[in-house]
């Protein structure tokens, strides 16, 4: 979570607004990879799991599996935005007073 500020700080070359948008730009493209990556091995998981379920047990269980699915993903989403908001409250900088 550190790198994100020291490429932030690298790109913005000492611009503190410039610095704070490459914060939240950085971290959320990195979430969004994030979210991509385990949300399609999470989707595919589950849909293995739900052919083979249904093969043995010989009943079409569609509404139960999409609900789970459905789960999976919310639940990943959250989990994924509360480490994003983590990383940028770790990174923002704040401008400061010069009283």
């Amino acid at each position: 979570m550190k790198r994100i500020g020291v490429a932030a700080s690298k790109m913005a070359k000492g611009n503190l607004v410039l610095y704070n948008c490459y914060v939240v730009l950085i971290s959320f493209l990195f979430s969004l990879f994030i979210l991509i990556v385990a949300g399609s091995s999470v989707v595919l998981a589950i849909i293995i799991l739900a052919y083979v379920a249904n093969e043995i047990m010989g009943v079409e269980l569609e509404k139960s599996w999409s609900s789970i699915l459905s789960v999976c993903m919310v639940s990943l989403t959250v989990i994924i935005a509360v480490f994003n908001l983590f990383a940028i409250s770790q990174n923002i900088k704040l401008p400061k007073n010069q009283d």
